[in-house]
């Protein structure tokens, strides 16, 4: 990252080609294994991510209990460290590489159902459960506003500037939040644990939380 030159690589491609002509499970798969994926090795990463998009029936009562003013990005960050209760096999910091591949997953999977609930949780709407017939972006579009008394209509302009806004944002080397990340994965706490605590620091003003005052400054111009 050199931001005063507007240079972001990652893993040495530039983010323009990326942003063009990737997907953001693409772009996943270059950032965590270190080089982009062969069709065969996408399609098998594409389709664990799938099979791994519905989170418990119990975590439904989670949600209950918060209240309607609850800041989505706090009901997150909770729900998120709460996964690894459901998943104890996750504690062991010494896993095989399969086994800490499957944390990967179910957490790439399952953040999108995760947000998309905390939003719908705040406006007092049913959630929207996810399709495996959709792409993780289309998918993630349709858990936020689709309502299960009529169809919801993807639009196919926001799913590409959802996918890009996703890649845009997937690694800006050593931020808050992934500085957060590796401190707190450095005591062999659990992955979903260390990137809960990531979430808690995106939450700051300072950090990710300055897209929601410029959301907040859009809304009231």
């Amino acid at each position: 990252l050199d931001g005063e030159n507007g240079i972001l690589r990652y893993r040495g491609y530039p983010i323009e080609q990326l942003a063009e002509k990737a997907s953001f499970l693409e772009v996943s798969f270059l950032l965590i294994y270190g080089e982009l994926p062969s069709k065969e090795d996408l399609d098998a990463f594409k389709a664990s991510i799938t099979n791994h998009t519905l989170v418990h029936e119990d975590m439904k009562q989670f949600f209950e209990a918060y209240p309607a003013q609850a800041h989505p990005m706090g009901i997150l960050a909770s729900m998120v460290c709460s996964l690894s209760t459901f998943y104890p096999e996750s504690l062991d910091p010494n896993r095989t590489p399969e086994a800490k591949d499957l944390t990967i997953h179910r957490l790439i999977a399952k953040l999108p159902t995760l947000a998309a609930w905390s939003f719908k949780n705040a406006m007092r709407h049913p959630f929207m459960y996810p399709k495996n017939n959709l792409d993780y972006c289309s998918n993630f579009l349709n858990m936020m506003f689709a309502m299960p008394t009529n169809d919801y209509e993807i639009d196919p302009v926001v799913v590409s500037a959802l996918n890009k806004l996703l890649i845009l944002h997937a690694d800006h080397e050593q931020n808050c939040s992934t500085s957060t990340v590796r401190v707190v994965g450095s005591s062999h706490a659990n992955l979903y644990a260390s990137i809960s605590a990531g979430i808690s620091a995106l939450w700051g003003p300072l950090h990710g939380g300055a897209n929601q005052a410029v959301i907040e400054m859009l809304e009231k111009i």
